[in-house]
């Protein structure tokens, strides 16, 4: 199979290095949602109030690395109950099991965009929300790499 032909179908890693960036964990749910364009954080985390350009993604499972990046491209505040970019089924799967707040901030995304190389887990993952740059994020190829180069 020629993988050239999908080629097209990949963002290019083209992102400024010195834009911010935001690395939260994610389960194979919420990186499912990611790749639809959302990340859902309830409203009491600090990291709905940080600026910076880019989420980039740990995923706990099935790689244990930082794998993709994408450009945030909105914030949309969302109560329980009400309309907007999460069902009732997101808040059931991606927030419910991790907090009881009724309010979070959806994080709209563009495409994500695979890293050259993943930043591989030689530590404890990630926990909270690091900041970096994304040029840090493509220099590290480790977690205690990138962790002496972020923000916590």
């Amino acid at each position: 199979m020629d993988l050239d032909q999908f080629a097209d179908d990949t963002p290019a890693d083209d992102a400024d290095p010195d834009a911010r960036c935001c690395v939260v964990a994610t389960q194979q749910e919420t990186f499912g949602r990611c790749r639809d364009g959302i990340y859902p954080s309830p409203r009491s985390y600090d990291r709905t109030r940080r600026a910076f350009d880019y989420m980039a993604f740990y995923r706990t499972a099935p790689v244990s690395a930082i794998t993709h990046y994408a450009p945030v491209e909105a914030r949309v505040e969302q109560r329980r109950g009400e309309s907007g970019p999460m069902t009732d089924d997101d808040w059931a799967t991606l927030i419910d099991p991790f907090s009881d707040e009724r309010v979070v901030v959806v994080f709209e995304l563009g495409d994500l965009v695979p890293l050259d190389t993943s930043v591989e887990n030689d530590q404890n993952g990630v926990r909270g929300a690091w900041y970096c740059s994304v040029e840090d994020l493509r220099a590290a190829g480790t977690l205690s790499a990138l962790a002496d180069r972020a923000e916590t």
